[in-house]
């Protein structure tokens, strides 16, 4: 009997210890089914209409997924989705009201106080990532799509400001996602978006407890010591949203930064941005492992997403497409799609589905978009 015991033991801990299989596709639901990325996925013959239109399909795939199977908010699928597709309505047709309609579900019918959590010395409001992503979807589709202020919109981004710590920043405390879920400048800087992006919003807020709120947020962005040289290029960013808050020197000094990044290919690479423990103020293991054991982890190549978002941040801030350094970036990017519309790229946060493609290929089209190359 002990013996037929310490047998099940046995066996039970070797089950446990088993990994879980890897799944088959990175998005599915009844009637879709997206295939997971990896780094050798063959790359389109010719960058034109139909990759165009693949990628397009491969956003409207993902997001639908989510939105059917998940039903949630997040930085890496819906999140992007909502806040960069509506500005691609024109070229790429009307962007999926489902979608839309699950943000809207998110948003609660009364705004009201929320309380500050400490853990680790860190002192945050829990679900602020999730209500900036939810806010800045919201206030890109009314930009875009309707063109005026909704009533959800509206909502949302009083409650968002009812996440936001006292000396005016947003502090996202937990896993690290890389590029998404980093520094509390980028969260911060993506809800300056929101309350910039919603039509008419600010001109007309009247609320007084409101407005201090939003001049507390533009005195911690204006005054924000950064982290890393990513929240030093995100001035530039910071510039297009609220360009009273940035400097003529400090946007000379993000754009020779970020020109200074630039690989011989012409692309730029998201682990050049910051020091491994400067990404987010608690580093999990699995993380650090992952990018820690990456091929290239002592030369990172060239990515999408960084690729992508560089020549973003040079459009925001007036640089021509004919530019030398942003022809060479659009390049490397046209060479780098992949059959499946989507432009592959490395995981920084966990390999298992490598959600970073998602948010590379919304990167990407936006990027095109502003140099006037999706035809």
């Amino acid at each position: 009997m002990k013996h037929a015991y310490f047998l099940l033991l046995i066996t039970s801990v070797v089950f446990a210890a088993e990994p879980k299989p890897k799944p088959e596709f990175q998005y599915q639901t009844e009637g879709i089914q997206v295939s997971l990325p990896t780094a050798d996925e063959p790359k389109v013959k010719a960058f034109g209409p139909d990759t165009i239109k693949a990628a397009a399909k491969y956003l409207d795939d993902g997001a639908i997924c989510w939105v059917r199977e998940k039903t949630c908010v997040n930085c890496h699928t819906t999140g992007p989705y909502l806040s960069e597709r509506p500005a691609l309505s024109k070229q790429l047709g009307m962007p999926l009201e489902e979608v839309l309609t699950d943000f809207v579900k998110t948003v609660p019918e009364k705004v009201t106080s929320q309380k500050e959590t400490e853990k680790d010395g860190i002192k945050y409001y829990g679900g602020s990532w999730t209500s900036i992503w939810r806010s800045v979807g919201l206030a890109e589709w009314d930009k875009h799509v309707t063109g005026k202020l909704s009533a959800q919109t509206e909502r949302s981004l009083q409650e968002m400001l009812m996440r936001q710590s006292a000396n005016g920043s947003f502090v996202s405390f937990g896993e690290v996602e890389i590029p998404h879920i980093t520094t509390d400048f980028e969260l911060t800087l993506q809800a300056a978006r929101a309350v910039t992006a919603a039509p008419g919003w600010l001109s007309n807020l009247k609320d007084p407890v409101l407005l201090a709120r939003i001049e507390t947020m533009k005195s911690w962005l204006r005054e924000a010591q950064p982290k890393n040289d990513f929240d030093r290029i995100l001035r530039l960013q910071l510039a297009h949203y609220m360009p009273e808050l940035v400097t003529q020197m400090q946007r000379d000094a993000a754009l020779s930064l970020l020109s200074s990044k630039q690989h011989a290919d012409g692309g730029w690479s998201l682990r050049d941005m910051s020091a491994l423990g400067d990404w987010h103020f608690k580093m999990s293991d699995t993380v650090v492992k992952l990018i820690t054991g990456l091929p290239d982890a002592a030369k990172p190549e060239s990515d999408a997403y960084m690729t992508a978002f560089s020549i973003v941040l040079m459009r925001q801030n007036n640089v021509p497409a004919s530019d030398e350094r942003i022809q060479r970036g659009l390049a490397w990017l046209k060479q780098e799609q992949r059959v499946s519309g989507r432009w592959w790229m490395q995981s920084l946060y966990r390999g298992k589905y490598s959600y970073i493609t998602y948010i590379a290929t919304t990167q990407a089209l936006k990027a095109l978009a502003l140099c006037d190359e999706l035809h």
